[in-house]
């Protein structure tokens, strides 16, 4: 930490400069004091998260054995910009750290943070943490004497979606994935919730849901569950998008309609052979002329709202469509034109929930991308892409709001194996590859918001998830964050190492490693 190059992760966009001098610290010795008033929430928001900050810091009595006396560390929080608290599409997370001894207080150290929203402040906490280390020679905790770091992010949506419909994570495994993803500072937990073979939460609005394609009663999210997700990642200045997968990948999940008087809400669910009707089994799609299905969709998207906090963005899904299915049903009409029509009576949708439409609603990019232009232009500020492939994609984007996710690249489960029997596997995503991966530079990607890994989970499950995602996320979360032109050198190999090993003894995250043991005792003799 004295003796190398920065070891930050992400690295910071602007200026940096350490010490090379460190003061023995103690957990308990910092104190938070917040300067002005800024609002009630962001205040309980700064103290659970300095809370967070110490737990993070401690070690035992036995660890902590080699100094009489530590240092007081005083940080200073002032914030100038929103009182929401929460992470939100125009959040400016900017924030401006300085470390220094207090000036005429022996024994005393002052930690300014200048941020402009709670998450910036978050952020900031972060950093810092990562001056901090437990050196078991000394067997102190030890900080940076002094630094000053400015810092801002090149991208605003910096995601990680997990999917919870093929395979089920238990609410622990999803906390330490919140943990891990405040480390690295990504912002975003989009979390794939329903879809063909399960819906996996269970709505108070509309239960049937989880009742009807649900795997059963111990692979289900309560309401009480995705409160506490919501709350947890929130103190660490994440969101929670759940993703309400329409009209299409929703098995059996909406064939309770005849029993309760309200039509046929889906078709398609039981036909075979299911691969001339959907991609994956059990098929199933909603019916786009029945009314119900968008007063549904309505107290679908207020709970959501109330679950996550969460309402200037929202995720549609939108994949899978099946031209076959609706044809079957409505042949009197093309399908992109009952697909339209359906994205449109649910925007609506969504607009009643608040009386405006949210900032940025996304879907998945799809032959819907043109229409989107010609026949939903009056939506075309309120729409977002959620790009799967840039190379089929590019095209399509241009013009079009965007969230770059190109499993080519950023999927962290390729490479393992497909469920389907006779098809080929994709290659292994490495973290040089996802760290060198910065389409931006040469295309024209429409305007971009962002990016985001994906995991499906169709051969993943509990117990695995840790391994396979991290430390790679980590490797995205510098790219959208930093974004230096870089490539993945030895020098950025030694900090993920030092990032990784972060994970493993602070945070219990079971993280993947990315050289020999040997390699991180003798770093340079690796370089």
């Amino acid at each position: 930490m004295l003796c190398t190059t920065i070891q930050l992760w992400p690295q910071p966009t602007g200026s940096v400069s350490l010490s090379t001098t460190a003061v023995p610290v103690r957990a308990d010795l910092f104190q938070l004091q917040v300067l002005d008033f800024t609002s009630q929430p962001v205040l309980e928001h700064l103290q659970n998260a300095f809370d967070i900050f110490r737990q993070e810091l401690s070690f035992t009595e036995e660890q902590l054995r080699g100094f009489d006396e530590w240092y007081k560390v005083v940080v200073r929080v002032r914030i100038n910009g929103s009182g929401d608290p929460r992470m939100r599409l125009d959040t400016d997370e900017s924030y401006a750290l300085s470390v220094q001894p207090e000036v005429g207080s022996v024994g005393t150290m002052a930690v300014y943070i200048i941020a402009n929203s709670f998450c910036g402040a978050r952020h900031a906490l972060e950093t810092l943490t990562q001056l901090i280390w437990l050196d078991p020679y000394a067997g102190s905790l030890l900080m940076l004497e002094a630094a000053t770091i400015q810092d801002a992010p090149r991208f605003r949506y910096r995601g990680l979606m997990i999917d919870t419909v093929h395979n089920y994570f238990p609410v622990e495994e999803l906390l330490r994935t919140i943990d891990a993803m405040a480390t690295c500072k990504l912002n975003t937990f989009h979390w794939h919730a329903t879809g063909a073979q399960a819906f996996s939460i269970m709505f108070n609005s509309v239960p049937q849901l989880a009742k009807f394609n649900a795997y059963g009663n111990t692979t289900i999210y309560t309401p009480d569950d995705v409160r506490t997700i919501a709350r947890y990642a929130r103190f660490r200045g994440i969101r929670v998008i759940l993703e309400i997968n329409v009209p299409a990948q929703i098995g059996q999940a909406w064939d309770w309609g005849p029993d309760l008087g309200l039509g046929e809400l889906a078709y398609c669910s039981n036909l075979e052979p299911w691969y001339l009707y959907c991609d994956e089994p059990p098929c199933g799609q909603l019916n786009p002329r029945n009314d119900h299905i968008y007063n549904i969709l309505e107290r679908l998207f207020l709970e959501v709202t109330q679950l996550t906090g969460v309402d200037d963005l929202y995720h549609i899904g939108g994949d899978g469509m099946s031209d076959r299915c609706w044809t079957k049903y409505f042949n009197d009409t093309e399908p992109m034109d009952l697909w339209v029509n359906f994205t449109r009576k649910t925007l609506q949708s969504l607009q009643k929930v608040k009386g405006n439409l949210p900032k940025l609603t996304l879907i998945w990019s799809s032959q819907l991308c043109e229409k989107i232009k010609t026949d939903l232009k009056e939506y075309l500020n309120y729409i977002g892409l959620q790009a799967r492939n840039v190379a089929w994609n590019e095209n399509f984007v241009r013009g079009l709001r965007t969230v770059l996710s190109n499993e080519d690249v950023w999927d962290l489960n390729s490479g393992m194996g497909s469920w389907h029997e006779d098809s080929e596997g994709a290659p292994y995503n490495s973290w040089q590859k996802i760290y060198e991966y910065r389409p931006w530079a040469s295309s024209s990607l429409g305007l971009l918001e962002g990016g985001e890994a994906t995991v499906w989970s169709a051969t993943l499950g509990s117990g695995g998830l840790e391994q396979r995602v991290w430390p790679r996320a980590a490797a995205l979360a510098e790219r959208l964050w930093s974004d230096r032109p870089e490539g993945a050198t030895r020098p950025v190999q030694a900090r993920l190492d030092v990032y990784r090993s972060r994970l493993n003894t602070r945070y219990n995250v079971k993280a993947e490693p990315i050289w020999s043991m040997w390699c991180s005792h003798n770093t340079y003799t690796c370089l």
